[in-house]
């Protein structure tokens, strides 16, 4: 039982540092090249 509530929550963990990892080099290219963050594709 104690099992898979750790792996849910390293699930959720994740997942979360997936977005904000790809939040964060989106939000550098937009520095470099001037874009808009969150306007066009997310990577």
């Amino acid at each position: 039982m104690e099992t898979k509530k750790h792996v849910i929550i390293l699930l959720i963990v994740v997942i979360v540092a997936a977005v904000l990892g790809r939040l964060a080099v989106r939000a550098v290219m937009n520095m470099l090249l001037g874009g808009t963050v969150f306007g066009g594709n997310f990577l």
